[in-house]
């Protein structure tokens, strides 16, 4: 009788058809660690079985790519032999089931993934979505949620010595039950200082290096794979505990031994810890490992070989060394006190083999666990349909009052609660950090920085993925120009439901198409970045929510700050006012904010005239012709207004502006390509918008304290500059404290 029931089969979520794929390749039936082994490898989030046809679509090369998707961390050149290494992960069902830890390790897996490239981290940037902080039902949950998830990217952050600097913060209806918790990390390295994680040359050593193995994070992979349900509250087994302290030692001790000259290979025990370092290592170089287990390092007795293959602890790495140069690696592993163990070797047949005390518990083919894992091109339909495409009644009789609301939003208050509690400033390389325009670091011998960004948009997804993220795209690259930086390249990752439901695999492949038509169109490559699907709870998918992150290059002096710096300059707003449809308005913070509503299509995008907009303000930066400069994204240009008057002197602004459209959408409207920049003399400011064939706009000049707007001589918006900041600048931390009042009927 087979060992191997339907109910365990399920349990490690296969199906049916990939067990029997399973019998196949192997001739036989698996032992139970062999099952485990194919569970994590062929789970969604290991193998991406589901997006990765469609994956491919995405552009990945240019000449500045060194290294592109398949590897731990893209790499690309920004001149005088320095490269960088980045990219994006999730740990979004982790941080549902305990936001602490799952936050902390999730920003502990991306650092390793810089590192085991050889690159030094310098930077980290999240992007975190929550429920609504102050819904009777969910409210205290989700707050719980919030602060676990912002305590332990702090934590783990500035313990290890990294800056976190910047990112973004969303709260939305569709996260109450599935937040998500993105990573972006990037390091600094030169090109003769790359490694990759390939286990090449039979003979050579395998050794596994940092803390020792327990029984946390086991399955921690195929539970990220799949929906929540009542039950995922008793998951906390699957949740890894990281320590950074140990991860800087790591650190440093991989860098070290990189200087040796005896690694061959190095790969960071992620998601499925052991199983995937070692058959990922040999599938990249068509090589077999062979592992004996008994000689890991074991936290805990008694461990069987299915505990520590699936093990997912933290900290950990797979080394491959150069046969006989063993005791390098050693030496340094000692000097930062670390556990460095031989525990196998390469092969010439391509298996992976692991021993148990001398027996075989697991044989496998490392090619039909890695680049051969099965593919899905799953039925998708239209995507599914959120919102109704009509607008409702949306005439306001207070626009200040509306105003106020928006910048005592969740989405729109300053998030400095939130990066307050993160080191921004450590290892002194921060020129832009939090609530700027584009986090921006110096790269120390060099006369380069480098800018990044963090963008998303769910609402606009969810009512077109495809144009949503192509507005992504071009908001991400817009933030970068707007600092002064060329976009370069990309990473992204995309949070979806549910793929074997057809209208959420159709969101899926339009948002991956509009990604890849972007990302071409601005010359931005993608580098690499993670999938992540099964976001849902209870049967409810979040919003369709592609993150962007794309990093940039400029010159060290060029960087400009957002918020207007003395009286008596010229404001002007390149990329003109836009026309705006009443249907192009139902995704805006206004009416998430003060209609509570969602409805019709995201703004049109002309990329073409997008690229000249980006294009001028790069060059009016870089010749410092302008001493402001803030683009127009979510909430309009009332609110790009309000922050640019939020600077260390509150500096106001009189604007006159003579437009047609409806008050509440020539303020609140978020059409894009346009950038509010503000200079002493504009000549030169008009100049460069001519040379690019942009429209530029005096709309006014800044003042004392206050921020007036008018059209056609009717008063809009009058507020004095010190009470808009007060409710924005302590908006989160009111609704924190505030009581959620919860309803007893329910």
């Amino acid at each position: 009788m087979s060992k191997i029931t339907g109910d365990v089969i399920a349990a490690h979520q296969l199906t049916q058809s990939e067990y029997d794929k399973i019998l196949s390749l192997l001739g036989r039936e698996p032992t139970i660690t062999e099952l485990g082994i194919f569970s994590v490898m062929w789970s969604e989030h290991c193998s991406y079985k589901s997006s990765r046809i469609h994956l491919r679509k995405l552009p990945t090369e240019s000449p500045r790519v060194l290294q592109g998707p398949g590897e731990n961390a893209g790499i690309i050149d920004i001149g005088d032999g320095i490269a960088i290494a980045f990219k994006i992960e999730s740990h979004n069902h982790p941080s549902f089931i305990e936001p602490f830890q799952g936050a902390a390790t999730g920003v502990g897996g991306i650092l390793r993934d810089i590192f085991t490239m050889g690159a030094r981290p310098l930077a980290v940037l999240d992007s975190l979505r929550f429920g609504r902080l102050d819904d009777p039902a969910t409210g205290a949950r989700n707050r719980r949620i919030l602060e676990g998830v912002v305590a332990g990217v702090a934590h783990y952050g500035n313990c290890f010595g990294v800056p976190t600097v910047g990112g973004e913060c969303v709260f939305e209806p569709s996260y109450d039950g599935n937040p998500l918790v993105n990573v972006f990390a990037l390091g600094v390295f030169r090109h003769d200082e790359i490694f990759y994680g390939t286990a090449s040359g039979v003979g050579n050593s395998v050794i596994y290096v940092g803390a020792k193995t327990g029984r946390d994070g086991i399955h921690g992979a195929s539970m990220a794979s799949a929906e929540f349900t009542e039950e995922s509250k008793q998951k906390r087994p699957n949740v890894q505990v990281g320590d950074p302290f140990m991860e800087k030692l790591l650190l440093e001790a991989c860098l070290e031994a990189m200087k040796t000259g005896a690694i061959v290979g190095i790969q960071d025990m992620g998601a499925a810890g052991l199983t995937s370092s070692t058959c990922e290592m040999g599938s990249r170089a068509g090589t077999g490992i062979e592992i004996e287990l008994a000689s890991v390092p074991q936290r805990e007795p008694g461990m069987t070989a299915y505990e520590m293959m699936l093990s997912e602890s933290q900290e950990r790495m797979l080394l491959v060394a150069e046969c006989g140069r063993e005791s390098e690696i050693y030496s340094v592993f000692r000097k930062w006190g670390l556990d460095a163990v031989q525990i196998g070797s390469v092969t010439s047949d391509g298996m992976l083999r692991v021993k148990h005390n001398g027996k075989i518990t697991a044989e496998i083919p490392n090619r039909a666990l890695a680049d051969e894992a099965p593919r899905y091109d799953r039925p998708h339909t239209a995507p599914l349909q959120i919102a109704p495409p009509d607008a409702p009644d949306f005439r306001s009789h207070d626009l200040t009052g509306d105003l106020k609301k928006l910048l005592a939003s969740g989405d729109l208050c300053s998030k400095r609660w939130v990066y307050e509690q993160y080191d921004s400033q450590v290892r002194t390389n921060t020129l832009a950090g939090p609530g700027a325009e584009a986090a921006v670091i110096r790269i120390k011998g060099t006369k380069t920085s480098v800018a990044m960004a963090l963008d998303g948009n769910g609402r606009y997804c969810a009512l077109d993925p495809r144009q949503g993220t192509k507005l992504i795209v071009a908001e991400c690259c817009r933030n970068l120009s707007t600092a002064g930086a060329l976009p370069i390249a990309t990473t992204n990752n995309l949070n979806f439901g549910n793929p074997e439901r057809p209208e959420i695999m159709g969101q899926i492949v339009e948002s991956i198409e509009g990604l890849a038509e972007a990302c071409r169109f601005f010359e931005v490559p993608v580098t690499g970045g993670n999938v992540s699907l099964y976001n849902e709870t209870l049967g409810k998918a979040i919003f369709p929510t592609p993150v962007v992150g794309i990093v940039g290059i400029l010159p060290t002096a060029a960087v400009v700050p957002l918020a207007f710096q003395q009286r008596g300059a010229t404001v002007v707003l390149l990329g003109g006012i836009r026309d705006c449809t009443p249907a192009e308005f139902g995704g805006t913070q206004y009416a998430k904010a003060v209609l509570d509503a969602l409805w019709g299509k995201p703004p049109a995008l002309d990329m073409d005239y997008e690229k000249r907009v980006q294009a001028t303000v790069r060059e009016l930066v870089r010749q410092r012709a302008v001493q402001s400069a803030h683009d127009l994204g979510e909430g309009g240009l009332a609110v790009a207004l309000s922050e640019c008057c939020f600077g260390p002197e509150k500096i106001g602004a009189d604007i006159r502006l003579d437009a047609v459209l409806p008050p509440e959408m020539l303020l609140f409207h978020e059409g894009p390509s346009r950038i509010l920049v503000s200079a002493l003399d504009p000549a030169e400011v008009f100049a460069v918008a001519r040379r690019n064939n942009v429209q530029a706009l005096t709309i006014g000049a800044t003042l004392e304290s206050r921020l007036i707007v008018r059209n056609r001589n009717e008063i809009l918006i009058d507020a004095g500059v010190g009470e808009l900041h007060d409710l924005w600048r302590h908006a989160l931390e009111h609704l924190l404290q505030t009581p959620v009042l919860v309803n007893t009927n329910v």
